[in-house]
């Protein structure tokens, strides 16, 4: 049994700087409409507390200036389509590159190695065309590596067993504990943010009944409105319930691939398999776009 590990810093520069554009991205994105969500109640506590002095009433035009500014940003620089565009590089690059080191189609034992790396290194550079928009949002340094690390041809020039085993352990294994681990996490906290949406609405409510007893009663109610509201942009924003049911069916369909596992006894059947397996994986991220740009 080969114990060599694989680490994504073994993959092509490419993935490490697709990957990266899209965490930034993703990072931006979200900070953005946290910190957009957390002035509109801030702004609407201004309101509340201030509603007749000069200098509340300004705080106030000035929060929602600057939240509109926020709006505007994410509308003209649009970081969530950076995000996306730079995760679907990434994970085509690590799918063609786990084919390419297992020898499967379309990178089989049929031609000679230098032919191979021609033809893996085409690949990248069409997936790279296909996506000149990102590549503005691409950063590079000798950090990053090469387009075919040393790693990845060691694990190509190995037996048919011995790539089998890497293949399950540093692919599929993988995936199913990664999947496993994202259904639950999102499981967890679309849970916990549909709890504070709750007892936001119902504290609302509850302000509002109280003041059909008591007219004259100075309640909070515009800001719990409001962030109520935020907190169900948030819940769209993130998307756990979709989430969560998209990575626990990946999960499932990972645990049926997994069982093929032991029949397979030649290249042509690894090759079938790693096909079948890349194609799996991608169709939860293929979903989730689709629905993302819906």
């Amino acid at each position: 049994m080969n114990n060599m590990k694989l680490e994504e810093k073994n993959f092509p520069a490419l993935y490490q700087a697709a990957d990266k554009a899209s965490i930034d991205a993703q990072c931006v994105y979200y900070f953005a409409l946290r910190c957009y969500l957390i002035l509109l109640i801030v702004a609407a506590f201004v309101s509340f507390y201030w509603p007749k002095g000069v200098y509340g009433a300004l705080l106030s035009a000035i929060l929602f200036l600057v939240t509109l500014g926020i709006l505007i940003w994410l509308k003209v620089q649009k970081p969530e389509d950076i995000w996306y565009n730079g995760r679907a590089v990434a994970e085509s690059i690590k799918t063609r590159t786990w084919r390419w080191m297992m020898k499967a189609e379309p990178y089989e034992n049929d031609f000679s190695e230098e032919q191979t790396q021609k033809e893996f290194l085409s690949d990248l550079k069409a997936i790279l065309r296909q996506n000149r928009s990102l590549s503005s949002f691409l950063e590079w340094n000798p950090d990053l590596g090469e387009a075919i690390s040393v790693e990845m041809k060691v694990v190509r020039s190995l037996s048919l067993a011995e790539r089998l085993d890497i293949y399950k352990n540093e692919r599929v294994d993988n995936q199913s504990i990664w999947y496993s681990k994202k259904s639950q996490f999102n499981k967890r906290k679309s849970k916990q943010w549909f709890i504070v949406s709750i007892v936001l609405h119902s504290a609302a409510v509850l302000m509002l009944l109280y003041r059909i007893k008591e007219p004259g009663a100075t309640l909070p109610i515009e800001i719990m409105a409001t962030a109520a509201s935020a907190v169900l942009t948030w819940l769209q924003a993130k998307k756990h319930n979709e989430l969560k049911s998209s990575y626990t069916l990946a999960a499932h369909e990972i645990v049926l691939i997994k069982s093929e596992y032991a029949s397979i006894n030649t290249d042509n059947q690894l090759s079938d398999f790693v096909v079948n397996s890349e194609a799996a994986f991608s169709r939860e991220h293929t979903q989730w776009t689709a629905r993302k740009n819906d």
